[in-house]
């Protein structure tokens, strides 16, 4: 059974952060809310939490995972960003995108597209995402909570909590957060290419 916590959306509780951590730190899985729909994550670089979470999204290693970041300086360690890219990260950020960048060293080979070895960072504008992250001290692995056979995203904490209460170790209500996925961006070739079109709008591609 999972623990279900009741997280204020712009003044989160920092006990309640902290007890999330907790368990993220011990090979937990989480169901949090982002600024675009609700997610699962798990500490980067656990091999049995990366097994859980690709099982409940019915995923394979060739599915692009997300590095969730606190800053741009966060994601220069985890991908290679020329400056070109540098600047239209900064210039989208923090918001509803999510950028596929060739990984550094940094980020665990098993996270990365096998042929590819590209990676998906994200950095968000939301504060119980921000608290997680401080308190993380590390980027959290991530991806979207689409069940399998559906097309968008769990939207209602209790919903979740009623499908994911035995595969989840913790549930992170924090009211409605969207439906809408992210719009992600390929920044691995000559040019920025548009992958698909979410809830980012204004990023002049």
């Amino acid at each position: 059974m999972s623990l279900y916590l009741e997280i204020h959306p712009k003044n989160p509780q920092p006990r309640l952060i902290r007890q999330a951590v907790d368990i993220i730190l011990k090979g937990g899985v989480i169901v949090y809310p982002t600024d675009s729909s609700y997610a699962l994550g798990c500490q980067i670089g656990d091999k049995g939490a990366l097994t859980r979470l690709r099982r409940i999204r019915k995923i394979d290693e060739n599915h692009n995972l997300t590095l969730v970041c606190r800053d741009l300086s966060e994601i220069s360690t985890y991908a290679k960003v020329d400056n070109a890219n540098y600047r239209l990260i900064k210039s989208l950020t923090p918001g509803p995108y999510t950028f596929i960048l060739p990984g550094t060293s940094e980020v665990p080979r098993r996270l990365m597209h096998p042929k590819r070895r590209h990676i998906g960072l994200r950095v968000m504008d939301h504060p119980v995402v921000n608290a997680l992250l401080e308190e993380l001290g590390q980027p959290l692995m991530s991806c979207t909570l689409i069940m399998p056979g559906e097309e968008l995203p769990v939207t209602d904490a209790e919903d979740i909590r009623e499908q994911l209460d035995k595969q989840v170790d913790v549930i992170i209500d924090s009211g409605h957060c969207g439906i809408e996925p992210t719009t992600v961006i390929g920044l691995t070739g000559d040019v920025p290419v548009l992958r698909r079109q979410g809830k980012g709008k204004d990023h002049g591609l």
